[in-house]
């Protein structure tokens, strides 16, 4: 219940909330329709010229509102193209579970007018996608946020999935690494690091860590660490580490059909070269991950053709055989 003598002072903010929550360019509410809905929702009266005095007193603030064919909102925190951009990026969101994703769904819904709601009905039923199975991510992510803010390592147990499609501890004793980066790739949040026993940097899915606890210990400097003994330059390693495959990245040459030119832009960026232009195809060389390439060979391999260097060409070769004899039999 409002305090009604409490209301009355706070009556140009009574009126922004109607005016945030009623109107927009397309809805604009005539001070009969404010009178209204300040009694109906707050239980205050007032005459239209304080709703008037109370509007222009907002305007002096620096609220953008139009007053003219009615007084309606023109500004607010975010454009309803960003609020659906922002809700369509949680509902295909792997890295956190449904339950979380309702909740932060259902305040992004919370920024937008009634109308902005009323268009976005999908909302309210997620669909059965695939979340991640654990709870712990949003925390995960606030601790590591902390960790490489002040440069302090962090221990956890890391999980991988078993047959019965539930996480388990991958080995007995936690892993401690230097934290150095978050990075979102293919719709997960992956910790770029480095395994305090050795020098080159690795990647850790976070909606695969528990238990993670910040140590008193700092950080190995990025300048012992393979990769960052330069700075790290982030658009770089995630063109050279295209399934987040931890290693060393390697010299390649390929020969691909032009009509993938698309795709391979949306992997590797604008960091590769073009040797040489054919008719239909065109040598490149391009620096990346040798498992990464393996894998993304053989998933273009109808447009693609490693040509160096020779082991990995090699190895794509005994994959397409060993494909090629499994589909062979009867």
């Amino acid at each position: 219940m409002y305090d009604r003598e409490l209301a009355k002072r706070m009556l140009n903010f009574l009126i922004l909330d109607i005016l945030k929550e009623y109107s927009d360019e397309d809805h604009r509410l005539t001070q009969q329709e404010i009178l209204r809905l300040l009694k109906l929702n707050y239980d205050v009266e007032c005459d239209r010229r304080s709703v008037k005095s109370n509007v222009e007193a907002l305007k002096a603030f620096g609220y953008e509102i139009d007053m003219e064919d009615g007084y309606c909102l023109l500004e607010r925190d975010f454009e309803e193209s960003e609020l659906r951009m922002l809700i369509d990026s949680v509902l295909f969101s792997k890295n956190i579970s449904q339950s979380v994703a309702q909740t932060l769904i259902n305040r992004l819904k919370e920024q937008g007018n009634r109308y902005f709601r009323a268009k976005v009905p999908y909302i309210y039923s997620l669909p059965e996608m695939r979340y991640a199975d654990n709870t712990q991510v949003m925390y995960n992510l606030d601790v590591l946020n902390t960790a490489i803010a002040e440069k302090k390592k962090v221990s956890f147990v890391y999980n991988s999935y078993g047959t019965d499609f539930k996480l388990h501890p991958k080995r007995k004793e936690r892993y401690v690494v230097n934290p150095y980066q978050l990075v979102a790739n293919n719709g997960w949040y992956y910790l770029v690091a480095n395994y305090d026993k050795y020098d080159d940097v690795s990647h850790y899915r976070i909606d695969k860590i528990t238990k993670i606890e910040i140590m008193h210990e700092k950080c190995k400097p990025t300048t012992m660490v393979k990769e960052m003994e330069k700075g790290f330059s982030l658009p770089r390693h995630m063109a050279e580490h295209i399934y987040m495959y931890s290693g060393d990245s390697i010299a390649i040459k390929l020969l691909v059909d032009k009509n993938i030119i698309n795709e391979l832009i949306d992997w590797f960026g604008k960091g590769f070269r073009i040797l040489e232009q054919y008719d239909d195809a065109m040598k490149i060389f391009v620096k990346c991950n040798e498992a990464a390439m393996r894998y993304w060979a053989l998933q273009y391999g109808p447009y693609v053709e490693v040509l160096e260097p020779e082991h990995l060409r090699e190895r794509v070769k005994e994959d397409v055989n060993s494909m090629a004899e499994k589909y062979n039999k009867k």
